[in-house]
């Protein structure tokens, strides 16, 4: 758990951080629909906005961004140039801000990190692109970052190794700056791997690194290495996404102090819903800043399945309202349709009886959905009549999906 400063060590501080990583600016979201991608893709700019908002309010020396700014190394315009305004806005001549080139965006040729790339051109003299190795830079007469960049999307070297060994008496603030993966991690294929000493080998006061979208703090706390993790949430079922650290060094050599900070609009929910009351209850909660996806695991009958679809309709919202999510996805596939007309159904013409079985017989097959979709309105359209038996055409119509 992070721990709150006292008045007498904010006095005490020589410097004062913001640490951030893996924007992944310009990634697409190919599984959702065209405006619901854009929408999600903007938030990560929107993010880097409240990143430098949080820079401000904490009145930090420095930014350090530890890789995997941009998604790619060669994101379209709209991306790098809306990065480039954020920081064009500022005036920020006494806070360097340090970006790193990660796994997703090396350092190339050709690449967003060009020397004679658009991007680079229209940067605040402020700004300072790691595009070199053994990269150094002194924050202050107190203070040095030093940093290595990727050079590749995949390599076994350990970046943080490369970094100069603290020399004899020297009683610096050294932070030291890569993009990988500590060798502990389960589960994750190592890419860069960085030792878990690391930070102890090159005798560093801090390591910053990125990769993970997870905020995630390493011992030891006397050089602490530190996952700020994503300021937003990639997809599904990414934990402790949504956050920057902000770091303090007190004086007379004493450890840091890292306070992690929200920075993330948006929650990622993964919903099983698996009656109409478990949706009735999620459509109480405030899901305005929530990407939502839904399975529908569960057996509805015609009823049931109308006011699930007005239910799914409110949470989407239209061209006309504002839907109750911020972000909707739904998964139909589980969910069955009970084809039972009930009392309707002895109502209904003979050709009509043959249109109700033949959509039945469909509704189990490749054709499931739509069948199932055209029982539904059949039954919908059927119910409201005034006069059923008399308006066979009408339902025929509405059977047929027309």
């Amino acid at each position: 758990m992070t721990r709150r400063m006292t008045n007498m060590e904010e006095q005490d501080v020589a410097l004062k951080i913001l640490h951030t990583a893996d924007w992944h600016l310009g990634l697409r979201f190919a599984s959702f629909g065209e405006d619901d991608s854009l929408k999600l893709t903007r938030a990560r700019l929107e993010a880097v906005e409240k990143l430098l908002g949080l820079a401000e309010s904490y009145s930090v020396n420095a930014v350090l961004c530890a890789g995997d700014i941009f998604d790619s190394p060669a994101p379209e315009e709209l991306w790098w140039k809306g990065l480039a305004q954020l920081f064009q806005r500022r005036n920020w001549h006494d806070r360097p801000v340090f970006l790193l080139p990660g796994n997703h965006d090396p350092l190339q040729a050709n690449s967003v990190w060009s020397a004679d790339h658009a991007f680079r051109r229209v940067l605040p003299a402020w700004v300072h692109v790691v595009d070199r190795d053994h990269y150094e830079l002194a924050l202050s007469e107190e203070a040095t970052v030093y940093a290595e960049p990727c050079r590749s999307q995949a390599g076994a070297d350990d970046l943080a190794s490369r970094i100069a060994a603290r020399a004899a008496g020297d009683q610096k603030i050294r932070i030291g700056l890569a993009h990988g993966q500590t060798f502990d991690m389960p589960g994750y294929q190592m890419n860069f791997p960085i030792a878990a000493d690391a930070a102890q080998q090159r005798g560093l006061s801090y390591l910053a690194i990125g990769d993970t979208h997870a905020f995630r703090e390493l011992p030891p706390k006397t050089s602490p290495t530190v996952y700020p993790g994503a300021p937003e949430a990639t997809k599904f079922g990414e934990v402790d996404a949504g956050f920057a650290a902000v770091v303090f060094f007190p004086r007379h050599g004493k450890p840091p102090i890292v306070k992690r900070q929200q920075v993330g609009r948006w929650r990622w929910r993964d919903e099983h819903i698996r009656s109409v009351g478990d949706l009735e209850r999620l459509r109480t909660e405030d899901l305005r800043d929530c990407v939502v996806r839904l399975t529908l695991s569960m057996e509805a009958s015609l009823a049931e399945f109308e006011r699930i679809e007005k239910i799914l309709n409110e949470l989407k919202g239209n061209e006309a309202t504002h839907g109750r999510a911020g972000v909707l996805q739904v998964n139909r596939s589980d969910l069955q349709l009970n084809t039972d007309l009930g009392d309707l159904e002895k109502d209904l013409p003979e050709v009509l009886k043959s249109v109700v079985q033949r959509l039945r017989d469909r509704a189990g097959g490749h054709e499931g959905a739509v069948a199932k979709q055209a029982l539904y309105h059949l039954f919908k359209t059927f119910r409201t009549l005034p006069n059923r038996a008399a308006s066979g055409e009408a339902v025929r119509t509405a059977g047929d999906g027309k």
